[in-house]
């Protein structure tokens, strides 16, 4: 449909298409845009039409957090404030728990190699460090932090109140603080298992049902614990891992700490979500080991209801993979 101009005095039609807009500046444009006084807008909107929108958008997002809230709530309904939902054979980690060591290297380009001079200081004090940063939660001489665990914990004094037991840093021998023996040919590498909840350790408490492949001495540790009756723990074993190995340690030893070699049975089952729990440990101390070549080491936990598995880490279970250099001959 056209749309008829506008007549002159001529008779023709004139049409405002070729006509030039009236151009504003920027400012004025600006201005406009903040307040029109011929249409009463406020930032190109009118008041009706800032009160629908802020309506909307307060009645949307009240509704959102409502729903919110109400799968919130659905959610932490399912949960249970003292212990995991998943546990035992439905959580991620199983009921075999896994074997980890300490002072690892920060450089993942040193992987599981403990290379140390005992002759040469800034070897060793990189190791001394990484182990005070581990032991400073076991550090518990704080009264405050001292409260939160149980005294007197024995094989025949169970923990208190439910409180857990605390690790006595002091029981490791040579292998405790300051120097954990890195200023001897003889280093000393921590131990400990991956907790469970509620996982309890079948023990090896005697010696007439033993697991396959159980190295000699670890049954002349438990003869000798037996004498006390302190046969309740997770017994820990390390050895070379391949025949090479074996051979460069032949003229070493392993020495554990606390005496005996194990986890104790008062640590056990670990049901501490709430209250405080140190994961207990086991200072291997290897004597002597053959210099200037690569040695890897297995440390393997004992238990009937350990599984072992070897090789790759990723396919590991019960036990640790290491490596020692050492290199001041």
């Amino acid at each position: 449909m056209a749309i008829r101009g506008k007549e002159n005095e001529n008779g023709v039609y004139e049409f405002p298409y070729m006509v030039k807009p009236n151009q504003k500046s920027k400012w004025e444009a600006f201005k406009l845009f903040l307040w029109n006084p011929n249409t009463s807008e406020v930032f190109g909107r009118t008041g009706s039409s800032w009160v629908k929108i802020l309506l909307f958008y307060f009645i949307f997002y009240i509704g959102l957090a409502a729903l919110f809230a109400i799968c919130m709530a659905a959610l932490l309904a399912t949960i249970d404030k003292d212990k995991p939902k998943y546990t035992s054979i439905n959580s991620l980690i199983g009921t075999n728990p896994g074997l980890g060591f300490r002072p690892i290297a920060d450089r993942t380009s040193e992987g599981a190699l403990i290379w140390y001079n005992s002759k040469n200081v800034s070897t060793t004090t990189k190791w001394i460090e990484l182990l005070d940063e581990f032991f400073e939660e076991y550090n518990i001489s704080h009264p405050s932090l001292k409260s939160k665990f149980s005294p007197d914990c024995d094989f025949d004094q169970p923990p208190r109140n439910g409180l857990a037991c605390p690790v006595n840093i002091d029981m490791f021998g040579p292998c405790s603080p300051p120097n954990y023996a890195y200023n001897t040919s003889s280093p000393c590498v921590f131990l400990k298992l991956n907790k469970i909840f509620d996982w309890e350790p079948e023990y090896i408490n005697s010696t007439e049902k033993i697991p396959e492949g159980i190295p000699k001495e670890l049954i002349s540790r438990i003869k000798l614990a037996a004498i006390n009756n302190h046969t309740n723990r997770v017994w820990v074993s390390c050895e070379g891992e391949y025949d090479a190995d074996k051979e460069h340690l032949s003229n070493s030893s392993f020495e554990y700490y606390p005496t005996g070699g194990g986890f104790p049975s008062y640590y056990y089952p670990f049901k501490h979500k709430k209250n405080a729990y140190l994961s207990p440990l086991v200072a291997v101390r290897i004597m002597n080991p053959t210099g200037g070549v690569i040695i890897n080491i297995e440390c393997r936990a004992w238990a009937h209801n350990i599984e072992y598995i070897g090789g790759p880490a990723e396919h590991r279970k019960g036990s640790v993979h290491f490596e020692v250099m050492r290199d001041d001959i």
